[in-house]
């Protein structure tokens, strides 16, 4: 495959899941009607994002893979012949719950799961609460469209991610996310946020001379708890070349569906100009494994 037009949807949520669901199959229709082959989904894009709080009655909001909501989504890749690329607070077990991206094949199979690995737990993102970390590795799953390394928010700061997917043959990088900034957050602040956000996954790219996907949420969403500020989701979703090259760029302040057609080939035609690859120093990096070195 030589190119690939890719979509994502940049989307707001509110408590109505069913209309949070609808809105994201909408959306996905819309990308397939301009060309889409692969279509990504924001982060928990079925209702807000209940993290910012420490809530036990949110564990209600889990499904088991399959269930109601992954087979609406099997369906629709399925009548739409296209892959998708969804995200859910998944139930796996009595008690164990993950933050779970799942990947629908064209004919509607699930073609393979990734589970959220780097869990935050900080201030309006108390994700440690709900989620265990995910107990795969970081490898891509294979789809019609290409090989996709799937990841999900928080995992989009660390490089060892992005490194491990590429080392590993993703054909992309995907990220769905929810981050924002906090609603009285200082503008100075706020800019400052948002550049290392995308500097950090564009830096992915270029590192891993791969194609990068990031879909984040938009609009504002209440904690739901007496002193808690609530989240300014920024939304500034993207598709970038393996160069970092901007393909696609939504706003801040809006419901987007992005699209942009992909070269694949132009993976190997950077990676033979940039071998950063080839003049990796594995026999000097044993200590990345360590906590600290002293």
């Amino acid at each position: 495959m030589k190119e690939l037009v890719t979509g994502l949807v940049q989307q707001s949520c509110t408590k109505d899941c069913n209309a949070n669901r609808q809105k994201s199959a909408s959306a996905i229709r819309k990308a397939a009607s301009h060309g889409a082959r692969l279509v990504l989904l924001q982060e928990l894009h079925l209702g807000p994002y209940f993290c910012q709080t420490e809530n036990p009655a949110h564990f209600d909001l889990a499904e088991p893979i399959p269930g109601p909501s992954s087979d609406l989504f099997a369906s629709l890749a399925a009548e739409l012949r296209i892959v998708i690329v969804a995200s859910f607070f998944e139930l796996r077990a009595a008690g164990l719950y993950h933050n779970t991206a799942v990947v629908f094949e064209k004919d509607g199979e699930i073609a393979g799961k990734y589970r959220k690995m780097h869990i935050p737990d900080d201030p309006g993102y108390y994700e440690k609460y709900y989620f265990t970390p995910g107990d795969g590795d970081f490898r891509p799953i294979s789809t019609s469209v290409g090989k996709l390394g799937v990841l999900v928010c928080w995992d989009q700061w660390f490089p060892e991610a992005a490194r491990l997917m590429a080392l590993s043959g993703a054909d992309l990088l995907l990220y769905p996310t929810a981050i924002g900034w906090g609603a009285n957050e200082p503008d100075s602040e706020r800019k400052l946020m948002l550049d290392a956000w995308t500097t950090i996954q564009r830096s992915h790219a270029i590192a891993n001379s791969i194609p990068v996907v990031c879909a984040n949420r938009v609009g504002f969403e209440p904690a739901g708890a007496a002193g808690s500020e609530g989240l300014l989701f920024w939304g500034n979703s993207f598709i970038a070349g393996p160069q970092g090259e901007f393909l696609a760029k939504a706003g801040g302040d809006g419901e987007q569906v992005l699209i942009a057609p992909i070269d694949m080939a132009r993976t190997q035609l950077v990676r033979r100009n940039w071998p950063f690859l080839r003049d990796r120093r594995i026999d000097a990096y044993k200590d990345l494994s360590l906590l600290y070195r002293d």
